[in-house]
């Protein structure tokens, strides 16, 4: 299961820090490394920090944004070291693992790493199904980038090693990142047709929308089924006018 797990990169400055997380997920037999709008890629410094990993480097792919790395995902796990102002479910490093891993027998799933210096904005953590912190040493906290992706690659490894003996998600044909990202995109859309939304607010409840399926986990058919209900409660409004 570990082909179908990405690993995210988002606007990576330095290039050496690609050839490090290539490095660090081949050494955990991790393949698939996605690069979104990278800033020096392909590079040379990329190739020599890379240390024998260049298979990925010449395979990895490079997206225009997220969302488009995210196509196809049935699961996100994203990397974040802030507090934010809406609960969002957080785990730890080996629980992220283990998620993956079980998300991971069924389709592909996704590890997302933001900048280095600014982490990932609060519109890519909300692409997120789960959040994972790394816990560091309080009075000095920075990680380096491709520490951070061996870290994690070493607990995903060790996931795939042992047998799962907790019931998971991992059966149900769960909507992809994708899907749920229309779906929140209509459902903005439909409350603000049905003059729900207050434009002072919109913006804080749409983010505990977004909180509450994110938790919920809806397959495929439920995110169809929902989408129809908006649509009828534009089209009743539509009727009203």
């Amino acid at each position: 299961m570990l082909k179908n797990i990405r690993i995210v990169l988002v606007d990576t400055s330095h290039p050496g820090n690609i050839g490090a997380a290539a490095r660090a997920m081949k050494n955990m037999s991790l393949r698939q490394l996605h690069l979104v709008t990278p800033q020096h890629y392909p590079h040379q410094e990329a190739t020599s920090r890379a240390s024998g990993a260049d298979d990925l480097l010449n395979n990895a792919r490079v997206a225009g944004s997220l969302d488009e790395a995210l196509t196809g995902c049935r699961l996100v796990v994203g990397t974040s070291a802030r507090t934010r102002s809406i609960d969002w479910p957080i785990v730890t490093p080996r629980e992220a693992a283990a998620k993956l891993v079980q998300e991971a027998r069924s389709g592909d799933v996704a590890l997302v790493f933001g900048r280095e210096r600014s982490g990932l904005t609060n519109s890519e953590l909300d692409r997120c199904t789960f959040l994972v912190h790394i816990p560091t040493n309080e009075d000095y906290s920075s990680l380096n980038l491709g520490a951070a992706v061996q870290i994690l690659a070493y607990e995903i490894y060790l996931a795939q090693q042992q047998d799962p003996t907790v019931k998971s998600d991992s059966q149900r044909d769960l909507a992809t990142a994708d899907m749920l990202q229309g779906f929140h995109e209509h459902l903005a859309q439909a409350l603000d047709d049905i003059g729900f939304t207050d434009p002072r607010q919109s913006q804080k409840l749409l983010r505990r929308l977004r909180s509450l399926f994110q938790r919920a986990r809806p397959d495929k058919d439920e995110i169809n089924i929902m989408r129809g209900i908006l649509s009828a409660m534009q089209g009743r409004k539509s009727m009203r006018r």
